[in-house]
């Protein structure tokens, strides 16, 4: 395929996904608090969960979007848009299970651009926090239903070769 047609098909893929609203990494990056607050709002509401509202902010008991999966349960999500350098800790998982009790919510949801600890991922895991780090927000970005997340959720962060590539990118 002539090199042209293919700058072509890649510029073409870009436009349609930015139309439907799918957003790179980069682009997610510069986002703020606030605006990657209502992206991971948004991307609920295309998953079809209802009821959906960011109320992240000032005294939100750590709680930065809210609302129903699907199926009906509530669910409560806490957002963090870091360095992907930056690694998301145990404290922090903690936390967002203390506005799963707060809430009363049935679903516990942490989304964010960097990664987790070893000690955060675990905790997650036997909380039954879905734990969304980079690798799956972009594939939640690419199309993949929140509910879906669930399956890889604690699948790990990547193998040796995975971990090197991305030190030597974000590190």
């Amino acid at each position: 395929m002539p090199r042209m047609v293919r700058g072509d098909d890649r510029r073409w893929r870009h436009e349609d996904a930015v139309r439907a609203g799918h957003r790179t990494l980069a682009e997610v990056d510069v986002m703020d608090g606030t605006q990657f607050e209502d992206f991971v709002a948004d991307l609920c509401r295309r998953d079809g969960c209802t009821d959906v509202r960011r109320v992240g902010g000032t005294g939100d008991n750590g709680a930065d979007v809210r609302g129903r999966l699907p199926d009906g349960r509530t669910m409560v999500i806490q957002c963090k848009r870091y360095n992907p350098k930056r690694k998301i800790s145990n404290g922090e998982v903690r936390n967002l299970l203390g506005s799963q009790v707060h809430f009363k919510a049935e679903v516990a949801v942490f989304v964010t651009t960097a990664y987790f600890s070893g000690p955060a991922e675990r905790c997650a895991l036997q909380n039954d926090v879905v734990a969304v780090h980079r690798d799956h927000l972009g594939l939640w970005n690419n199309g993949a239903a929140l509910p879906s997340l669930n399956a890889v959720n604690g699948a790990g962060q990547g193998d040796r070769r995975h971990r090197a590539l991305r030190k030597e990118t974000y590190e």
